[in-house]
């Protein structure tokens, strides 16, 4: 394994895939160190174009010629072995290394790396948690699988020893890293493609709880009991924070919400009032995430003022309930969420706005996850006037499991509620073009291809 002090051997880092969410970071993280990098993807991007003006060259396809220069390779894990890249480095001998292994070691150079993980609402609080460090200037670097306004992008290089991380369960990669603080938001039946069962899933998070030093932090959601025994795992200082748990050390008290949504509410710690917040994004599950990063913040020593004030200024990572636009007075959100949990969440923040009818424009993702979860995929889809259901969007798998978005439709139609299966986007762009109303709000729902369809909205409209 490739140890932080054996990197500083090497001086030319080529990055295949850099232009993925966490490989741009690293790329630029590495470049802010004194190492030449170079990469490749296989499309240019917004990443990819910042990565090219900040001094990092990038191949669209393959550039041989720069890799048989370097003295290490980096890849994503969507690169495969057989991958052109891959294969001539190591013809050429040049030690390769997969980005977890490789993010993982980098942890390690930074004292306080904090790392943000659970099922759902990673990207919102590591946002969070960003805006807070950033407010109190203690220059953090920061890795997020989102894109967010106030740092231009998903990530930032700081020079401090602070380093936020949104920190993956899937196959396990959080296990790779090295914190000094743990955020645990839930814990749910997420990635079964991977793990199995929810046994599987909460025993990963056992193994990440004692990652911790003894000298660590671990802050975790009192209300789930999925995370209540976490803290038994380890010596590290347990923080938990919780809306119905009475007994949490941070509690969210008197909560409230706007005609958009938003949520005020009294934070009390150890029963005793600590700050009124307020939010600038819709939902109650932002509450919970709001609650983490107060928790762990405080534990850091920022001063509640500069939490209250970066939490106002936080309007949102992209995909995440993201307004897009509106026509004919109709609105247009955006939200990834693709689990039936996330899903919830998301219509019942919706429900707190002023609106006339609600429309959903959903994509499934992954046929493993459809087929897990079908009846409550339909349940919660549901919670919504009008359904509208297109293919699964397949990620990385092939359809062995039997399943299809008519399934969901037949479900919903079982529960007594109208559901639309339509395939193709155009289809669906003409539907609601011919049937929403003014003041009605449309969310295009999915962790896929789904977001396409809102700006497709608004542009047939020129």
């Amino acid at each position: 394994m490739l140890s932080f002090q054996d990197l500083k051997r090497y001086k030319n880092i080529y990055m295949i895939g850099i232009g993925g969410v966490s490989m741009s970071g690293i790329a630029e993280i590495l470049k802010s160190k004194g190492f030449k990098v170079a990469g490749s993807d296989m499309a240019s991007s917004d990443v990819i174009d910042r990565l090219i003006s900040h001094g990092i060259p990038v191949a669209i396809g393959h550039n041989l010629e720069d890799l048989s220069k370097c003295d290490l390779v980096v890849y994503s894990a969507a690169i495969k072995l057989d991958d052109v890249e891959l294969v001539k480095a190591n013809e050429l001998g040049i030690p390769i290394v997969e980005r977890a292994d490789f993010l993982g070691e980098i942890t390690k150079y930074y004292r306080n790396t904090i790392c943000v993980s659970g099922t759902h609402g990673k990207s919102s609080t590591t946002s969070m948690v960003s805006m807070c460090f950033l407010e109190a200037r203690k220059d953090p670097s920061i890795q997020i699988g989102a894109s967010l306004d106030a740092i231009h992008g998903n990530y930032r290089v700081g020079n401090s020893d602070f380093f936020i991380i949104e920190a993956c369960e899937y196959v396990e990669s959080f296990l790779k890293f090295h914190p000094k603080a743990e955020i645990i938001l839930n814990i749910d039946n997420d990635h079964l493609d991977y793990y199995g069962t929810l046994d599987n899933v909460k025993s990963s998070f056992v193994k990440y709880v004692k990652l911790l030093p003894d000298d660590g932090i671990l802050v975790y959601n009192a209300d789930d009991e999925n995370c209540s025994h976490l803290s038994q795992y380890t010596k590290a200082k347990s923080i938990t924070f919780g809306i119905n748990a009475q007994n949490a050390n941070f509690v969210a008290r008197n909560i409230s919400f706007d005609k958009n949504g938003y949520p005020s509410f009294d934070v009390y710690h150890n029963n005793n009032f600590y700050k009124t917040m307020k939010l600038s994004i819709p939902g109650k599950h932002n509450v919970f995430n709001a609650l983490s990063c107060i928790a762990l913040c405080d534990e850091f020593g920022i001063d509640k003022n500069d939490i209250k004030n970066a939490l106002l200024k936080y309007k949102g990572a992209s995909r995440r309930f993201e307004y897009i636009g509106e026509f004919n007075d109709v609105k247009i959100y955006d939200d990834y969420g693709h689990h039936p949990t996330e899903i919830t969440a998301v219509a019942d923040a919706l429900k707190k706005k002023q609106y006339n009818h609600s429309w959903v424009i959903f994509q499934p993702h992954t046929y493993s996850r459809t087929k897990e979860l079908l009846d409550d995929f339909a349940k919660c889809l549901t919670n919504f006037d009008n359904i509208v259901v297109t293919d699964i969007y397949a990620a990385r798998e092939t359809n062995t499991y039997d399943v299809s978005s008519k399934d969901i439709v037949d479900k919903i139609d079982k529960l007594g509620r109208k559901a639309y299966y339509i395939p193709n986007f155009d289809d669906i762009i003409d539907f609601i073009k011919r049937n929403a109303k003014p003041n009605d709000i449309i969310i295009t729902q999915g962790a896929g291809t789904i977001t396409s369809i809102g700006p497709k909205l608004l542009s047939s409209e020129n």
